[in-house]
């Protein structure tokens, strides 16, 4: 019983080997619908054709019935038990299968092979009786009993030919079968066809994240050629994927930074290291200049160590959160309020947009922006504005105000370091605020720019700052 048991599993795992199942998602998905549409198929099928030989048994035995009726009608009982046929005009169609039989003498019988025969005379002398042989054809026979004062004196039993009945059950099973069958390659057809054009947008965008690999380029899926046609799952789809890149983009930025700082900060120890070491081998030198140059290399080596520690330990105790992140929005509510407190006199600052996630550290994104909404206050008349907006490849701050603005004989040299539009204007600041932020939005992978065509002329100045998606 094992071994047989064991020959069974190798020659199921051998199918399994020898018929793969589709390696592609379309392919699958039609097989699936296939052989969920074949188990319906099947089902119907075999209950259709089930239905339709019980309503062609009914139809027999119906048949029996109105015969062997219409033969009892013309039975006349005499005295005595004797029974007498009236034959009718043209009774030919009443004689095909049937017997008249008086107790379990047959008094009338048509031309029968010896199989009906003796089918026929055991159901004499019975009540109402069915009965199915197979030999030497298919045939049913029904026996009528034939009453007269409450007792049995006769039987008429009728028989019909099966052939017809199961021949048509047999057509109509070929035909199901054959209907099934192109019903099944049709929808497999259909369903392959279907769900490649509802997977055309994932391969568009494969194609697109292959490019992009190859490029190194920084394109979001949101933003791509094709969004609109998208279906909703999908765009909700490209919308996390987009999210998941401007966090990777965030960490090797961050990782970027840290390497940087770990090569400045060693740069400074490792060239005392390289000339004391110099100094050591260039000539002869006394005990106290050893000692000391060893003293020195020492303590450069100290601090290599302790810096490697520093940013290691840093690197390890990081949280799950992704460095290098923050709200944009809230940044800026944040910094108004601020400046309302400090500064009750000044213009308010009003902040509008969508909230976004920038790849930089609040720390630095407040660096940027304090200089800028500083800017802003000094000039304003009335009101500063902040309006936060996601872009292609990441997001634009403009800070805006209704002063005099910049003129158009400085406008981007305004960048410039200790550079003021008008130094006689009374305002204090020393001209290096703009430039500092700048240098911290274009160390952060951003820029910061002055609109030379603002939407409204003579309404101030207007800066855009450009950082990265977080």
């Amino acid at each position: 019983m094992k071994r047989a048991t064991s020959r069974a599993a190798r020659r199921l795992l051998l199918m399994r080997m020898r018929l793969p199942g589709p390696a592609t998602l379309r392919g699958r998905l039609a097989l699936l619908a296939l052989v969920t549409t074949a188990a319906w198929v099947v089902l119907l099928t075999v209950g259709f054709n089930l239905v339709l030989a019980t309503r062609l048994r009914e139809q027999a035995d119906g048949l029996l019935r109105t015969r062997a009726a219409a033969v009892a009608a013309t039975i006349e009982v005499q005295s005595g038990g004797r029974l007498t046929v009236n034959e009718p005009t043209d009774d030919r169609a009443l004689d095909v299968g049937t017997w008249i039989y008086q107790g379990h003498r047959a008094i009338e019988r048509p031309v029968a092979p010896s199989g009906l025969q003796q089918r026929a005379d055991l159901l004499a002398g019975h009540g109402h009786h069915f009965v199915q042989t197979s030999e030497p054809y298919a045939s049913r026979l029904y026996a009528l009993p034939v009453q007269s004062g409450g007792h049995q004196v006769g039987t008429v039993v009728a028989s019909v030919n099966l052939d017809p009945y199961r021949s048509t059950a047999d057509s109509v099973l070929a035909g199901s079968a054959i209907l099934a069958a192109l019903l099944l390659g049709g929808i497999y057809l259909v369903t392959r066809t279907v769900v490649g054009r509802a997977l055309r947008p994932v391969a568009e965008m494969s194609a697109q994240a292959a490019q992009w690999s190859e490029r190194g380029a920084a394109e979001r899926f949101g933003t791509a050629a094709g969004t609109a046609a998208r279906p909703a799952e999908l765009t909700a789809f490209a919308a996390n994927l987009d999210e998941l890149l401007d966090r990777l983009a965030a960490v090797l930025r961050h990782e970027q930074q840290q390497s940087a700082e770990l090569s400045h900060e060693l740069r400074t120890p490792l060239a005392r290291i390289t000339a004391e070491t110099d100094w050591l081998t260039a000539r002869k030198r006394s005990a106290s200049e050893q000692r000391a140059s060893h003293e020195a290399i020492a303590a450069a080596a100290a601090t290599m160590q302790r810096i490697c520690e520093t940013l290691l330990s840093e690197s390890r105790t990081r949280t799950a959160q992704v460095p290098g992140r923050c709200a944009l929005l809230d940044l800026a509510h944040a910094l108004a309020r601020r400046a309302a407190a400090e500064h009750p006199g000044a213009p308010p600052i009003s902040v509008r947009g969508t909230h976004v996630t920038a790849g930089v550290s609040a720390a630095v994104a407040e660096r940027i922006l304090t200089p800028l909404l500083d800017n802003a206050r000094r000039y304003a008349a009335h009101t500063i504005t902040v309006h936060c907006a996601p872009v292609p490849g990441g997001i634009h701050l403009t800070v805006s105000d209704d002063g005099p603005g910049v003129p158009a004989s400085i406008g981007p040299a305004i960048f410039e370091p200790g550079r003021r539009a008008d130094p006689s204007d009374n305002h204090d600041g020393a001209g290096l605020g703009l430039a500092l932020a700048r240098r911290l939005a274009r160390a952060a992978g951003g820029d910061i720019d002055l609109d030379l065509a603002p939407p409204k002329p003579g309404t101030g100045a207007r800066f855009v700052v450009r950082l990265p998606a977080g």
